[in-house]
């Protein structure tokens, strides 16, 4: 397509998605398939099967799940899966494969979304509303169960703020590489190659952030910028966990698996008195015998398959500080095979930052955030 830029297109003229400025979202396709279905679906004319598929291809490549399908569907699913227990089965087990799929095409792309964090913000809120609708009233809970209940869903969310205040990035103007001719300061930060006070790490340049970063730091690719202490990219959280909020992310988890699981027994206390609360998630007699206390259960177990999944994150999160390893640095020692599996493969020991239990919680715990760019701000969503 080459057109005179002095010269505005004719009405037939196909006019590139890339080469679009009022698309906020320019992204490259397969240009010429899809102004061709597109120009052929204008007309009236048949599209090809090609062409339909580059369409497709296209809009899926820039298909972003927002937080409607969270509000809208996950109530419904829940109450059609109340309807009966196969259907309950059969729900509960194609909701994590979705969940799962949809975050395997947003890591693939490298992209940032909402739809995680929202989930997870509108689940937490809708089995508090059935809790305080469909549990309170039976009379089985006293007042402290709830002030308990209430407490840990609001100590969560400013937890999770907190963490979302920032990761800690690397500061450009302290860290920057040096000019070409520049002479180097030597109260400045060492740079490429130079090895810290311990001996063990050094400096490097980032290749993507040309800046000079200190030990520990990468580069998160989905944020796009570089992190102290760089754990993981978490997407329920939709920012990276680093040096400065990777203690309040652990505070987060914590809180939140401790009040879900203790949610989670008064509803099946309350639901199956006479039973065990982890024998009466797998049997409850009567149970879909009303509508309301076969969503309360069934809620019981969305809430459990959830809470499973982040009590592995936290094993995992509270067996890395053990070691004194972060995320990134067990996926790099295995893809180098410089470290070796522990617990089951829970987690990989590199033994380069450990310094026993002890000390390794120690300096987690009392580890000081650098000095951060004046451009990192708090980043709420």
């Amino acid at each position: 397509m080459k057109w005179d830029k002095l010269k505005p297109p004719e009405p037939d003229d196909p006019m590139c998605c890339c080469e679009c400025d009022v698309d906020p979202c320019g992204s490259c396709c397969d240009c010429e398939d899809v102004d061709e279905a597109f120009n052929r679906w204008l007309r009236g004319k048949p599209t090809k099967s090609e062409c339909r598929s580059a369409v497709l291809g296209a809009i899926a490549g820039n298909l972003e799940i927002s937080m409607i399908p969270a509000l809208v569907l996950l109530p419904l699913l829940l109450r059609v899966a109340a309807l009966h227990v196969l259907l309950g089965f059969t729900i509960l087990t194609a909701l994590p494969v979705l969940v799962l799929w949809y975050y395997y095409a947003t890591h693939r792309k490298r992209r940032r979304t909402l739809f995680f964090l929202t989930l997870a913000l509108y689940s937490l809120a809708y089995m508090y509303y059935l809790f305080i609708t469909e549990i309170l009233p039976r009379g089985d809970v006293s007042q402290l169960q709830v002030f308990t209940v209430t407490f840990g869903m609001f100590f969560t969310i400013g937890s999770l703020i907190n963490t979302k205040r920032g990761p800690g990035l690397v500061a450009r103007a302290q860290h920057a590489a040096p000019v070409k001719g520049q002479q180097v300061d030597n109260s400045s930060p060492p740079f490429k190659g130079a090895t810290s006070e311990d001996g063990r790490t050094k400096w490097n340049k980032c290749p993507i952030c040309k800046i000079i970063r200190p030990p520990r730091a990468g580069h998160c690719r989905t944020c796009g910028t570089c992190v102290q202490r760089l754990d993981h990219h978490c997407i329920w959280i939709n920012s990276c966990v680093g040096r400065a909020n990777h203690r309040s992310f652990l505070l987060t988890l914590t809180v939140f698996v401790a009040t879900s699981l203790y949610g989670i027994s008064l509803v099946l206390s309350s639901l199956c008195p006479h039973r065990h609360p982890v024998a009466a998630l797998f049997y409850c007699p009567g149970v879909y015998s009303e509508s309301s206390t076969a969503l309360c259960f069934t809620c019981a177990w969305y809430s459990t398959i959830v809470t499973s999944s982040l009590l592995y994150l936290l094993l995992a999160q509270v067996l890395n500080i053990s070691l004194n390893v972060t995320e990134r640095e067990a996926q790099l020692a295995l893809r180098n095979k410089t470290g070796r599996s522990r617990f089951c493969g829970l987690v990989v020991d590199t033994g380069q930052y450990s310094q026993g239990f002890y000390k390794n919680w120690v300096e987690f715990l009392t580890m000081a955030e650098e000095v951060t760019s004046p451009s990192s701000h708090t980043d709420l969503v």
